[in-house]
């Protein structure tokens, strides 16, 4: 208790410092001179929102990167963290899967979602059926987790399965199955648990999409003989294709930072750890701060290259508008 009331005091303190800063530059601001008030009121407003970007991103990405070259006592080691992230046999498997969910869960997602998104279009009940496969986007993965940990779930040979796939393979007359057990297609089964959670959103983001496409390029398609899959290859997909990039590198950032599925099927046991699930287990199970860090500092820059491509992509298209 005496703990918890100690953090919460320091919490208490950096808040109040905090306001105490910001009230400051305020009151500058009101008092400065005529001749500077704008210059300093820019300066004021932008303030605030500086302060809580070097106090919460600057920072801590400076410390991680720090943390990075240094070992479980904070001693510089060099690059040895780094080494053992490639040359380690379970290090190595942990980036062998996150480029398998990387790869699959935006390819399938956006696939499954294209496909969604231009035949649920012309179906009666649109919106029914857009709301049902959008609804998993609204269950944490945490939750999404712990649903198809129970789809997924194993019993025994010989025992009453509870898990529904193990249950409906008894039924049919087949050997339950330790999906979320045996390597490496346990990988598999927890990308389909991303992949169902991001199909809705490709879904939507590309039903409207498809919707902007202008109806007088269709027209002009098919009146030029165009049958419904050349009209769909070359007029429907150049005109979604900054909508596809947007979804794709969205998904891509959200695969790469996968955790909790992972953490809440199999803690990453069983071959199935990713870099962000690995990072945690390092830094806060194994006392292993050094190499959490390391994992962290590979994790961003896997990231960087795809919001760089994602902004220079939107920046070409509004230079096109």
């Amino acid at each position: 208790m005496e703990f918890v009331g100690g953090k919460l005091l320091q919490v208490g303190i950096a808040i109040a410092a905090f306001a105490a800063v910001i009230g400051l530059i305020m009151l500058l601001v009101d008092r400065a001179p005529k001749s500077t008030r704008d210059k300093v009121t820019v300066i004021g407003f932008l303030a605030p929102a500086a302060i809580l970007m070097i106090v919460g991103l600057v920072y801590p990405a400076v410390q991680t990167s720090y943390l990075a070259f240094t070992d479980a006592k904070g001693t510089p080691n060099g690059v040895d963290n780094f080494v053992w992230m490639f040359t380690q046999p379970e290090a190595v498997i942990t980036l062998r899967n996150t480029v398998i969910w990387t790869v699959l869960v935006p390819l399938l997602s956006t696939v499954f979602g294209l496909a969604y998104a231009v035949f649920i279009d012309k179906a009666r009940g649109e919106r029914i059926l857009k709301a049902l496969v959008f609804m998993p986007m609204a269950i944490s993965f945490v939750g999404a987790g712990v649903i198809w940990k129970l789809v997924y779930d194993f019993r025994g040979a010989g025992i009453e399965q509870t898990g529904v796939l193990n249950a409906l393979r008894v039924a049919v007359g087949m050997d339950p199955k330790q999906f979320l057990l045996d390597a490496p297609e346990n990988t598999i089964f927890l990308i389909i648990v991303m992949v169902w959670i991001q199909t809705g959103f490709a879904m939507v983001i590309l039903s409207a999409a498809i919707k902007g496409v202008p109806v007088e390029l269709v027209e002009a398609a098919r009146l030029d003989g165009a049958n419904p899959w050349q009209q769909f290859r070359n007029v429907t997909i150049p005109g979604i294709r900054g909508s596809l990039v947007v979804v794709l590198t969205t998904i891509t950032i959200a695969t790469l930072k996968v955790f909790d599925i992972v953490r809440t099927m199999t803690a990453g046991n069983f071959e199935t750890s990713v870099v962000a699930n690995e990072m945690y287990t390092q830094a806060f199970r194994a006392d292993e701060p050094g190499r959490g860090a390391a994992l962290a500092l590979v994790l961003f820059l896997l990231v960087l290259p795809i919001v760089v491509y994602n902004a220079r992509v939107l920046r070409q298209q509004r230079e096109i508008r």
